[in-house]
C-alpha cells in the first residue's frame, strides 16, 4: 500500500475550475491593461484620411472638410483666377513656397498654384500666425481692409494677414507663413483623398 497521500476527485475538481478560472480572469486584466496603450476608434478616425466628392465643384466655389480637427479648404479657381496667381509675386512674403517647405508644402505643391492640378486648391484653413480661420474674400476688387487692387483670396479677421488664392501670405503682415497644404492625391477626376498621397498616410 503507497503512503502518498490520495487527493479525492472532488477536490481536484475544484482546484483545476479555481486555476482556470484565475488564469482567464488574469488574461482578461492584462488584455484590459495593453489596450490602454491602444489609439482609440476616435483617435484613430480623427486622423484617418478623408474621401471627398469635388464633382459638384464650380468654378469660385469651396467646400471644407475635417481632417484632423483642422478645416481643410477645397477650392475650384477659374482659370482666371489661376492665371493671375504669377502676377502677384512681387507682393508676397514667400511665392516659391520656400519656407518650412516640407512641413507646409509637398513636393507636388511647389509650384505657383500650390496644388497637383492647377484648377484645384487643398489648403488647411488656419494662419500661421495665431491660428484663427481665415475667411473668403473670393470677389476681386475694393473692399473693406483689402487693398484696391485685391484680386481674391483669404482674409484674417483677427489680425489682418492676407492670402492670395493659392494661400500664400502677403509681405508685411503678421502671418509668417503660407497656408499649410496637406498631403492628398486624387484617386480619380473627382475624388479626393486628404491626408494620404503616393508615399503614404500622414
Amino acid at each position: 500500500m503507497s503512503n502518498e497521500k490520495q487527493v479525492d476527485s472532488g477536490r481536484r475538481g475544484l482546484l483545476v475550475a479555481t486555476c482556470a478560472a484565475g488564469g482567464v480572469a488574469g488574461l482578461a486584466a492584462a488584455g484590459a491593461f495593453v489596450s490602454t496603450f491602444q489609439p482609440s476608434e476616435k483617435a484613430k478616425a480623427a486622423g484617418a484620411p478623408v474621401e471627398v466628392d469635388i464633382a459638384g465643384l464650380a468654378p469660385g466655389e469651396m467646400k471644407t472638410v475635417e481632417w484632423r480637427g483642422k478645416p481643410v479648404w477645397i477650392m475650384k479657381r477659374s482659370p482666371e483666377m489661376v492665371a493671375a496667381l504669377p502676377k502677384l509675386d512681387a507682393q508676397l512674403a514667400d511665392p516659391d513656397s520656400e519656407r518650412n517647405r516640407d512641413e507646409l508644402t509637398p513636393e507636388y505643391a511647389r509650384n505657383k498654384h500650390r496644388s497637383i492640378k492647377p484648377e484645384i486648391l487643398v489648403a488647411v484653413g488656419i494662419c500661421s500666425h495665431l491660428g484663427c480661420s481665415p475667411i473668403d474674400k473670393f470677389q476681386a476688387g475694393p473692399q473693406p481692409s483689402l487693398p484696391d487692387d485685391w484680386l481674391g483670396g483669404f482674409l484674417c479677421p483677427c489680425h489682418g494677414s492676407t492670402f492670395d488664392l493659392a494661400g500664400r501670405v502677403y509681405k508685411n503682415k503678421p502671418a509668417p507663413d503660407n497656408l499649410q497644404v496637406p498631403p492628398h492625391m486624387y484617386l480619380g477626376d473627382t475624388k479626393l483623398v486628404i491626408g494620404k498621397d503616393e508615399k503614404g498616410e500622414a
